[in-house]
This record gives structure tokens, sequence and C-alpha cells, in this order.
């Protein structure tokens, strides 16, 4: 029997046949006619009816907005227990930390003042040495100079004497033979011509002068050269770079110049037409300081390049300092110049003979590079944004790792001994 329900429409009871809507058509799918995937609303219930599940945003929200329970109080109050904790033991090591470098530093620094403490007694007993050395030669003068001066006063106390005497005999009537016997009691004396010979060593005082000159400089310069050493790093030979005509040395520091070709298979990596070699590390940051003993070798070329430095061919870009990519320092037939993008100048600094050494000093953050006289730490040229103007570079950094760079030029005719080269490493 159908059902009826009563409804309101429009103000007006109207009763309804329930039949009609009591039985889905048989045509639904069976999941519509079991009711699956639709879940009833709640009409009894008070509070709003939400149909979906709530977001993640809204779910924080009203986790927020609920009352923690004791518990959650609990756990969030033992884990800041244990987050204190941590941090007040990493802040005590943090502190242990800076009083263990202040002691390191002062230990250090005692150190340092005992080495310059020795250098200076060092030189306070050279200086008194050669100040007692001056002593003994003006002792030795004197005491030469006392004896001849003693004889002269003897000789002029002689003198006076006679002249006492004569003057004596010419106020008595003597006889002639009786005034030439006073006559001869003093005899003339004359200087010695050793007498000349003594004075002071100044030939050797001058020598002394122009030692303590040289050492003065020296010193100076090796207390300049200590400084760039602590930035010094070994550096080797890359041997895969090297052109078929130049031999590494065993340790890998040295290179000379063949005049024969070499039998190993030519690499990606190497120099085919230009005598050229790269060193190993390449510098990627910070300071660096090595240097290189070019005193075998008549013409050559010392610097730094990127990796991208052309390999093949005999062009300019393969040459060192004949393109963007490399910075050398270069001793041709006697004339050092500076070269860099195919650009150079002449080095005024180099005095009249060609540096033995080459120091190489790179500032690679502040795209600085510095080539010295190694042995007296003249600068012979600075590479840096203030030459732009000569060598039409505006860089205020390196953009590639650098690697340290030689280069053999064609030797003089003259030589008769093979070209070397070698990385040195002082520390």
């Amino acid at each position: 029997m159908a059902m009826e329900q009563s409804a309101v429409i429009d103000g007006r009871l109207v009763a309804q046949d329930q039949s009609q809507f009591s039985a889905p058509s048989a045509g639904l799918p069976s999941f519509l006619q079991d009711g699956a995937g639709f879940t009833p609303l709640d009409s009894s219930s008070d509070g709003p009816v939400q149909p979906f599940p709530r977001s993640p945003k809204l779910q924080r929200k009203a986790a927020k907005d609920q009352q923690p329970s004791q518990e959650l109080l609990s756990q969030r109050l033992e884990g800041l227990k244990a987050e204190r904790a941590k941090t007040d033991a990493h802040i005590q090591s943090l502190k242990k930390r800076k009083a263990d470098l202040s002691r390191t530093t002062e230990v250090m620094k005692h150190q340092v003042q005992e080495h310059f403490d020795s250098m200076l007694r060092v030189l306070k007993q050279d200086e008194q040495s050669v100040l007692d050395s001056l002593d003994m030669d003006l002792k030795r003068t004197g005491t030469r100079l006392d004896q001849i001066l003693k004889n002269w006063v003897k000789h002029q106390e002689q003198v006076m004497k006679g002249i006492s005497i004569i003057l004596g005999a010419m106020n008595k009537t003597s006889t002639a033979e009786e005034d030439k016997g006073q006559s001869e009691i003093v005899s003339p004396k004359r200087p010695d011509a050793s007498e000349m010979e003594i004075k002071l060593n100044h030939k050797r005082f001058e020598r002394l002068l122009k030692t303590l000159s040289t050492i003065s400089k020296n010193l100076k310069a090796q207390l300049q050269r200590k400084t760039l050493l602590l930035d010094s790093r070994p550096t080797v030979i890359d041997r895969q770079t090297c052109h078929s005509q130049i031999a590494v040395t065993s340790t890998g520091r040295g290179a000379t110049f063949s005049t024969t070709l070499g039998s190993a298979p030519e690499h990606l990596l190497q120099f085919d037409k230009v005598c050229c070699a790269l060193g190993s590390p390449p510098i990627t940051a910070g300071l660096s300081y090595w240097e290189v003993d070019v005193r075998c070798c008549s013409n050559w070329a010392v610097g730094v390049a990127y990796g991208s430095l052309q390999r093949k061919g005999q062009d300019k870009g393969a040459k060192l300092g004949r393109n963007r990519n490399s910075w050398c320092l270069e001793l041709k037939n006697g004339n050092l110049s500076a070269w860099h993008n195919d650009r150079h100048m002449v080095c005024q600094g180099g005095g009249r003979s060609p540096p033995e050494r080459v120091g190489v000093w790179v500032n690679y953050d502040k795209g600085q590079l510095t080539f010295y006289d190694a042995d007296r730490m003249v600068a012979l040229q600075r590479f840096s944004a203030a030459v732009t103007p000569v060598f039409d570079r505006a860089h205020h950094q390196f953009t590639e790792p650098l690697y340290p760079a030689v280069r053999f030029l064609e030797p003089a005719e003259s030589q008769s001994w093979p070209n070397h080269m070698e990385f040195c490493y002082s520390l």
C-alpha cells in the first residue's frame, strides 16, 4: 500500500504519494539503488553540517582554536626542555672553542716572538762583534802610533836638550873643538815611510758597510717573501698538457726542453705546437704564491692561464699572454715584458740582470695577479683593474680556475746548455 506524506507548498498542506519516490527504476545502476556513495545528512545535529572533508588549512585553524590537552602540553614542554639543553651545550661548546682559539693564538704569538727575539739576539751579538772588531783595529793602530809618538817625543826632548846646550855654549868662550862636540849631541830624525801605513783599515770598513747594506736589503726582501710564502703551494707540472718536446723530472716540478720529440701518444689536453705546459692543482679561491726557477733558461714565459686556453695550433689563442685567457711575464733576447690580451708592457723593475726566480702571487677573489723578482722581492708587474687602459681588460675577478703555466721560447743561438725550468717549493 502506498504511503502518503504531507508537504507544505505555498502555505498549503498537500498530501503526497510516497510511493512515487519509494523505488528507483530498474534501469539505474545498482550502486545508486543501494545508496552507496551517498552520506545522509544528520538533520538532528544542532551544529553546522560539513558535507565534504575540511581542507588542511581549515584543519590547522580548527586545531589552533581547540584548547590543547594536558598530555600535548607536557610533550611540548619536554621537547622545549630538550632543545634548551642542546642549545646550552652548543653555546658552551662555542665558548670553549673561542677560549681555545685565544689560548692557541697566545701560544703562536709567543712562539713567533721567540723567533724574532732569537733573530734580534743574533743581530745584537753580530753588532757587538763588529763594534769590538772596530775597537780592536783602533787599539792595534793606536798602539803602533803611540810607540812612534813616544819615539818622536824622545827625539823632541833630545832636540830641546841640544838646543839648551848650544845656547849655553854660545854664552861661553869655547874652543871650536868643544862647539863641534856639543853640536853632535843630537842628530836629525826623519819620518819613517811606514808611519803613513799606520791607519784604520778603511777598505775593510767600506766592505763591511757594503755587506751590511746587502744583508739589510736581503733581510727586508726575505721578510716580505716570508709573508708571501705563507700562501705558497706545492705545484707540479701536469704531464698531460706538456708539449712533446718537454721532459718532466721525476719529482714533477722540473721541465726540460728537448730538441727531440717524445714518443708518448698525443693527449687531448696536450699542446701540440706551442712548447708550453700547465701546472697543477688549479687555483679557484683565496691567495696563492709559487716560484719558478728560470736560471737555466735563456728565453722563457711564466704565467697563469684558464683551462680553456687553446691547446692545438700555434696561433695567438695557444700562446701565453697573447689572448684573454692567459697572463705572463716573458724574457726574450734579454728583454723582460709582461703580456696579456696580446698587449705588453716593458718591465722596468728587473734591474740590469733578468730575474733568476720568478714569484707569482694570485688573489683569486679580487682578481689580482703580481709577478715578482723572488730574490729581491721587487714587483715586476701587477695585473688588476688598474691596468685596464693598457691591456683593455676590465676584470674585477677571475671567471675560471687558474693554472700555473710555463713556456719555452726559442733559445738563443749562443746557448750551449739545455733549457730548464723548475717550480720551487720552499715550505
